[in-house]
């Protein structure tokens, strides 16, 4: 059985991965040509990697700040999904943004800040998911 923390992880990485592979490669791959930011042949193991540990950091923040929190599993994951969609906006968005060449800088702050919206709109309620879920089920001691 894996642990609360390994199930955060998922449920970053999980969803994460599954709609940046669609979203980046399938969905809106012409409109990222046009900006002709990325390289041909895209690295995805590289990718997923950095979801990884992005993952990891995540869940540990959600189990050290936010399930610890007051207020319902609901808030928390609110909470929790806005603090991670401004801090990820913050190094996917403006920073690649601030040093990559591409032809629209605002077109591409567009779609990714879309992009991160929904991510952690999945993202957030899931975690919350999984720390309130793992509360109710463990076992008490007396």
């Amino acid at each position: 059985m894996i642990g609360r923390l390994s199930r955060a992880a998922l449920a970053y990485l999980v969803p994460t991965f599954a709609l940046g592979f669609v979203w980046h490669l399938v969905l809106f791959k012409q409109y990222y040509e046009a900006l002709a930011i990325y390289r041909p042949d895209v690295i995805i193991p590289f990718g997923f990697l950095s979801m990884a540990i992005q993952a990891v950091l995540f869940a540990w923040v959600y189990e050290q700040t936010f399930a610890r929190g007051n207020g319902t599993a609901v808030s928390r994951g609110l909470a929790y999904a806005a603090f991670g969609a401004i801090l990820s906006w913050s190094f996917t968005t403006l920073a690649v943004a601030a040093k990559n060449v591409m032809t629209s800088v605002p077109n591409y702050v567009l779609i990714e800040t879309a992009f991160t919206v929904v991510q952690w709109a999945m993202v957030g309620p899931l975690t919350a998911f999984v720390f309130g879920h793992a509360a109710t089920t463990a076992p008490r001691t007396a």
